[in-house]
């Protein structure tokens, strides 16, 4: 389907007329650059932060975390069309205002709404875009990224190729808190596996199992047996077991539904919302970020919409401003975006509109002065 989709795109781009292919041209010279610029100020502002604490705090392996930044490149990309249609929509108009090219379309008859057209024609290709990379890749490559951020976590206590050797775990106080012994390590498996668990007040649990392994899920034993002991020595209860996950340390589940939005696209978003008991907070935050999927691709339609009529400079005015005006809206889009979700998540705003405030707000003033510039000559 996305295939034919863009054949149907190209085939329309071949019959366009001169200046459909003119403005498209510029307006995406320019949207390529305004992505690269945007992904790269959040790469730097915030992803490579997270990169260094995961490193320093956690001793994740720099190559681990790199892939984990790449993975996580689908999300910014979302986040940075928007902004980059606003650029090139901003830029381009107001570049051909300022050397007079829309004043001689307007005089030649040519009006503002059918200067805007190919622009509006690609804000919407951007949209489904945008859209299409938030259902089908960004989810796939943010739980890949989440699951080897576990595995990294549960890999680095293991040392590869040694034989009986025991490892520890230091609860707060500097008190045992767990021991491991393990016959031997291949390929990340441990073999012959003892385990002395002494988090429990009052007990103690003792496991042996031939293999054992991490998961982003937990510790995975096999053919291995569970011992309850009691601080008197008598043995309180007795599992043997095939296979058996038990979590160590970390809490992987939380980390695993820290970002569980993220991982989901709409449909299953939608299902996990129907079909799972989750406390209201939780329920409310997700149902935030399910109305947000479409409310943030809408986001670029709603850029352009505001974005044609301020481009457009009077004729007293003889510098560029489309860099200005194209920061000044990100600002206030990104800043009205991050307060309606806070008041959604906290309740004081129903879900829904707490998605799509920020799209109403400059829906709505882009639309009067859309009209203005349409209706007025300036």
């Amino acid at each position: 389907m996305f295939k034919k989709f863009l054949e149907y795109i190209a085939e329309k781009f071949a019959n366009m007329k001169v200046l459909d292919k003119y403005l498209l041209k510029q307006v995406t010279v320019m949207f390529l650059m305004g992505v690269f610029v945007f992904s790269t100020i959040i790469f730097a502002s915030d992803t490579f932060i997270t990169l260094i604490k995961q490193i320093s705090q956690f001793g994740i392996p720099f190559k681990v975390a790199l892939i984990m930044v790449l993975l996580n490149l689908p999300s910014v990309i979302v986040l940075s069309i928007p902004m980059g249609v606003l650029l090139s929509t901003v830029m381009v108009l107001n570049r051909l205002s300022l050397s007079s090219e829309i004043t001689v379309m307007r005089a030649c008859g040519i009006g503002l709404n059918r200067i805007a057209k190919p622009i509006f024609a690609f804000a919407i290709v951007m949209a489904l875009s945008t859209f299409f990379i938030n259902e089908s890749v960004a989810p796939i490559m943010t739980k890949q990224s989440k699951d080897l951020a576990l595995w990294a976590l549960g890999q680095k206590n293991i040392p590869e190729g040694k034989q009986n050797f025991v490892f520890k775990e230091i609860g707060e106080g500097g008190y045992l808190k767990r021991l491991f012994y393990v016959g031997k390590c291949e390929k990340k498996t441990l073999y012959n596996v003892t385990v002395l668990d002494n988090s429990k007040a009052d007990t103690i649990q003792v496991l042996q199992a031939r293999e054992g392994k991490t998961s982003p899920k937990g510790w995975v034993f096999k053919k291995g047996a569970m011992y309850t002991v009691a601080d008197k020595g008598n043995v309180l209860n007795t599992t043997l077991f095939d296979n058996s996950v038990v979590k160590f340390g970390l809490d992987l589940s939380k980390e695993l539904n820290k970002n569980l939005a993220g991982e989901m696209n709409f449909i299953e978003l939608s299902k996990f919302l129907l079909l799972n008991d989750i406390t209201p907070e939780d329920r409310r935050a997700y149902t935030v970020q399910l109305f947000d999927k479409l409310a943030l691709p809408m986001a670029t339609l709603v850029f352009v919409l505001i974005g044609v009529p301020l481009a457009i400079t009077p004729p007293r005015v003889r510098y560029n401003r489309g860099f200005l005006f194209s920061i000044l809206i990100i600002f206030v889009f990104y800043v009205l975006r991050a307060l309606a979700i806070s008041f959604g998540n906290a309740g004081s705003i129903p879900p829904a509109i707490s998605a799509w405030l920020p799209d109403a707000i400059l829906a709505s003033w882009g639309a009067w002065l859309y009209y203005r510039k349409v209706y007025t000559i300036t």
